[in-house]
Parts: structure tokens; sequence; C-alpha cells
């Protein structure tokens, strides 16, 4: 697919009826954080807010709950029961699974933890979720080298590696990955039959047909913590808001980009912050629009 294909789709789906609510914009749900890492899943909950999600609910870890709380006013914040030490864990499964049954898509993973606990959780709540998943960070940790995990899964999975996560899913080197990034990518969507965003220089989008994209906009200040959290978040705002997983990843990673020249060429690329270029995103909107 060629990026005018994807983007004249996403043309269509950001116009907005004048009389609208916020339920016609996509329920997005985020599950995510742990001790040390309270900022990823709000930032994933801050990248769909700007995206154009109706209505952004962001689950963590009990003890953090107030933190994030007051971190993100816009977002539904809910405690979610915790295993010692502040991490997420089976006991969580039937709360997340209730919240998952009133999202139109679930983004799975930022601030997450490679916590025992939280691995067994992710991978218990996989073959159970019955709405589309935005797979990231630590939720990709949890699946390491078990494609059979997203294989199972009831509706579709968009995967969102950067070289060191999908070389830890297919037990490989990061200079194998990187020698050939396109068939890296190609390759594990049809292995493992999901969406594929494989994120860096020139992120490449592969579906399990062969399709792909490789993105041309963002810049080396992009090159900061969070950014990847607020990808994710963005790439669930779209497909709560019915874009297909494939354009919702492909428009995501291009607006994604393009917020982060827009601000880049504001500010500069030394000193880029994630929440930057989260600001950005309805200014880059409008210029696709």
């Amino acid at each position: 697919m060629t990026a005018p294909t994807f983007m004249a789709a996403a043309r269509r789906r950001f116009r907005r009826r004048p009389a609208t609510h916020k339920g016609d914009y996509g329920r997005v749900l985020v599950v995510g954080g742990s001790i040390g890492l309270t900022g990823a899943p709000a930032l994933c909950a801050l990248g769909a807010l700007r995206s154009g999600a109706g209505l952004v609910a962001l689950a963590v870890p009990e003890s953090m709950y107030v933190v994030v709380a007051a971190h993100i006013p816009e977002a539904m914040p809910t405690p979610l029961p915790e295993a010692t030490g502040g991490y997420l864990s089976s006991a969580s499964i039937p709360a997340v699974l209730a919240l998952a049954a009133r999202a139109d898509v679930v983004a799975l993973g930022p601030g997450l933890s490679r916590a025992p606990a939280t691995q067994q959780c992710v991978r218990r709540l996989l073959p159970k979720l019955p709405r589309p998943l935005v797979l990231d960070a630590d939720g990709l940790n949890a699946v390491a080298e078990r494609p059979e995990l997203v294989r199972r899964a009831r509706a579709p999975v968009i995967l969102t590696p950067h070289p060191g996560e999908l070389a830890r899913l297919l037990g490989c080197s990061v200079e194998a990955i990187q020698r050939d990034r396109v068939r890296a990518a190609v390759s594990t969507a049809r292995a493992w039959r999901a969406i594929v965003v494989l994120k860096g220089y020139r992120t490449v989008i592969a579906d399990p047909s062969g399709k792909t994209v490789v993105n041309t906009t963002g810049n080396p200040g992009m090159a900061t913590g969070g950014m990847g959290d607020v990808l994710a978040g963005v790439i669930a705002a779209l497909v709560g808001q019915g874009f297909s997983p494939f354009d919702a990843a492909a428009t995501g990673a291009h607006l994604h980009g393009l917020a982060g020249d827009l601000a880049a060429r504001e500010l500069g690329p030394v000193g880029l912050l994630a929440s930057d270029v989260a600001a950005r995103l309805p200014a880059a909107i409008r210029r696709l629009v």
C-alpha cells in the first residue's frame, strides 16, 4: 500500500459531523504502569487523547493510582489489584476484562515491567481480550518467542516493537533485525498473524499478507524516552475511531513522526520530549486533513 492510499482513507476518517458526541470517537483502554514507570501509561493515554479518542480509560496498579490520576485529568483512571511491589498480577485479570468489554480497543504494555507475575498476567489475558489490541513495551516481552499466544487472540493484534524488542520476540540479534528491517517486519507479521510496527529510523508497518508501508516522517530528536508510549496511544485511538488495524498503524506512525517534525522545527531537535510530540498531534492531524 502506498502512503497516499492510507492517507486518503485517514482524511475521510478524521472528518467530523457537527452533531456528534464523545462516544462516536472511540473508547480506548490503556493498561500499564509499575513502580518507577508511571509516566509510560500516562503518555500512552495522552497520545490517544491528542489523536482524537473520545474517551480514554487508564488502568494501573492501585499503588500508583493517585500519581497517574493527577498526571492526566482528561483520562479516566482505575486502580487494579496488584502483586507485592506494585506490579499487575493475575488478580488484575477480571477487572481488566470488565473494562475491556466497555472499550473499543486496548493498549497493553506501557510501563508494565518484566516482573514474573505481570508477564504471566499478560499471557493469560491475551486469549481472553475481546477487543483489538495494541501490544507494546513489556507486553511484547511477555510473549517473546511465543507466537502462538498472539495467534490465539480473539481480535486483531498490532505489535509495536523497537528493534531490541523484536529481537527478543524472535530470539535473534538486533543486528539481524536491522540488516533487513522490511523483511524482519513482514516475516514476523506472517508468523505471528499480526500487524507489526517496527519502530526506528524509517518505521516499517507490515501485515500478514505482506502489505508494507515505510514511514518517512520523524527525526533524530525523537530518540528519547516515552516516544513509543505516545505512538501506542495514537494507534489505539485510530483503531477506536474506526480505522482498520493496518491503516491505524500506518497513519499513526505518519502522524507521530509529523508531530515530531513540527516540534523539532519549533523547539529544535535536542531536548525534545514525548509530551512535546503529543501536544502537536492535533496540528499534525490538521495538516493531514
